[in-house]
């Protein structure tokens, strides 16, 4: 049986929670999907910052696949994900990718302050 994908996301964050929850509910077995602040830091890994800054998903084969790929390839897991694949088409591909890129720099600085900052960390008082 082949590993399922991981998609790691932003629990703080209400739009990608409204995703999160959409894909809970028609996403095939293939696909888990975890909460970035719950994971502990591995340095075989990217970082909690650097999944705060991009989407990030780890394939079932250890592949590491971030922004409009990732929301590709975790769509891929439900009956839409054909619609998606329009994203990588060659006049859309690069249009989708700098919509991305603006549009994730601009909820991490809308969420967590700036372009500069650290992951925040929990107080110990929140645990």
């Amino acid at each position: 049986m082949n590993k399922p994908d991981t998609l790691f996301y932003d629990g703080n964050c209400p739009l990608c929670m409204r995703e999160v929850r959409l894909l809970t509910r028609i996403a095939d077995e293939g696909l888990l999907l975890t909460d970035l602040h719950d994971v502990a830091e591995n340095p075989d890994e990217p970082s909690s910052l650097e999944r705060l800054k991009n989407l990030h998903l780890r394939t079932g084969d250890g592949e590491w696949l971030t922004g409009v790929d990732a929301t590709i390839r975790a769509w891929s897991h439900t009956r839409w994900g054909f619609l998606f694949k329009v994203l990588r088409w060659p006049a859309a591909g690069p249009v989708a990718d700098s919509a991305y890129r603006y549009w994730a720099r601009k909820r991490y600085q809308r969420l967590y302050g700036c372009g500069e900052c650290t992951v925040p960390k929990q107080s110990a008082n929140s645990k």
